[in-house]
């Protein structure tokens, strides 16, 4: 199958969006499909061009065996609106007038966040009259209400009117939770052609290690250091000012730190407010390339999660939960109970506390730090799910909703998708 695929993030750039989309095509690639990927020049989160790149009009390359064609956007940082959203409409814009001169496709896919990617696949695959597939990888715009980057009003009931006019115009959606297929089903959207992919873990990528000794000398990190480690965005969406609350109630235990690695719009506050309070007991390390991820875990006696506690929040399983997993740490969850406390329970690879209550966190962080024998049974047990959450998987899975759409069949994609599933035995 020829597949043409908009995703606004692409390694270099290492955020889930841009993970799971590369790491899924490798497996495409290996099936004999061939893939191009419509995207930009790396800069996110910062809003900077990664070092050696230039936002060129359109530049080509591969990367194991994709095409890959960026293209020139406006380019701004994870922060703001206004700005953020001229960004999106750009690269919208560029992916669809160079897309009409890529060699005619089969299927044309584009993922969300951000919406307007989406938005440009359904009309680049109208202008090509090939099918469209959504994956949904986000309640866009909801999300973004949720933590108040946009208000209630007219704006907000006409993006809500084109993400239903999407759903309904894509052949299928594939959607990364079983709540968001809920959310579409109690809308007015087919139950038959959304199908469920969740998210995974490239497994062969992650394996249990010893605390690499390099980076802990790097960041301070002692031998005896009990160390719960959030990796990942540090966004509007995840709250973390409840950590900072939780390693202030804590600071008194020596062993016992907080690590926080990544990027985000929240990073430099956090890194602020944490100096105010004096908390030494807090490190901060920059983002870091995705080849790095392994090293950065294996600092990690249990891996955090963390959401703000809103509904919305509720529907999400965030990608570093299965890299967790592959590498066989506990996970210490701290969200709305909805689809990620109910996996982590549901596999027993972890402890699900309140979201946004700091003494809850603080408590579940002394518990996995004074059990050590808890703490062993949910490592072993988060690692042994990680198989069951494989890229492998998810990458013939969502085969299957695209061979239903280039089929004619997009309203059966759910029903394929699932019988993938039986065979597998997931």
């Amino acid at each position: 199958m020829r597949i043409l695929f908009l995703s606004e993030n692409f390694p270099p750039e290492s955020n889930a969006a841009a993970t799971r989309v590369s790491e899924r095509a490798c497996y495409w690639i290996a099936a004999g499909h061939a893939v191009t990927v419509l995207t930009q020049a790396p800069n996110f989160p910062h809003g900077r061009l990664f070092d050696g790149w230039a936002n060129r009009w359109r530049q080509t390359g591969t990367l194991d065996g994709m095409r890959v064609v960026r293209v020139k956007t406006y380019i701004s940082a994870n922060e703001g609106v206004a700005r953020r959203t001229l960004d999106f409409l750009s690269y919208m814009a560029s992916a669809v007038f160079f897309g009409l001169f890529e060699k005619r496709a089969e299927v044309v896919v584009a993922t969300s966040p951000q919406f307007f990617a989406a938005v440009g696949g359904w009309l680049l695959a109208a202008l090509k009259r090939v099918p469209f597939v959504f994956e949904l990888g986000d309640l866009w715009p909801a999300s973004i209400a949720a933590v108040g980057a946009m208000r209630p009003g007219l704006a907000l009931r006409l993006i809500e009117r084109l993400e239903l006019f999407l759903y309904r115009r894509a052949a299928c959606v594939v959607a990364l939770t079983p709540a968001f297929k809920a959310n579409l089903v109690a809308r007015g959207i087919s139950a038959g052609k959304i199908a469920v992919v969740i998210n995974g873990v490239d497994v062969p990528r992650y394996a249990p290690r010893p605390r690499d000794a390099a980076l802990a000398h790097e960041y301070g990190v002692g031998d005896d250091d009990f160390v719960v480690g959030y990796v990942g965005t540090h966004g509007m969406a995840h709250g973390l000012e409840n950590v900072l609350v939780a390693a202030e109630r804590t600071a008194g235990e020596k062993r016992l730190r907080f690590l926080f690695v990544g990027p985000g719009a929240a990073r430099e506050a956090l890194i602020a407010r944490a100096a105010e309070r004096g908390l030494a007991n807090v490190t901060f390390i920059p983002p870091q390339p995705k080849e790095m991820m392994p090293r950065l875990w294996s600092l990690c006696d249990v891996a955090l999660v963390h959401l703000k506690d809103t509904s919305v929040f509720a529907d999400v399983i965030p990608s570093k939960i299965f890299e967790a997993m592959a590498m066989g740490l506990p996970v210490l969850i701290a969200a709305p109970e909805g689809e990620a406390t109910r996996l982590v329970c549901a596999d027993d690879a972890g402890l699900a506390v309140p979201a946004e209550d700091p003494q809850a966190l603080a408590d579940a962080a002394l518990r996995l730090m004074g059990d050590e024998v808890l703490r062993r049974r949910l490592a072993a047990k988060s690692l042994a799910a990680a198989p069951r959450h494989s890229r492998a998987f998810q990458a013939a899975a969502m085969m299957a909703a695209l061979e239903a759409a280039v089929d004619g069949e997009g309203h059966a994609a759910a029903a394929r998708v699932e019988a993938v599933g039986a065979e597998s035995g997931g």
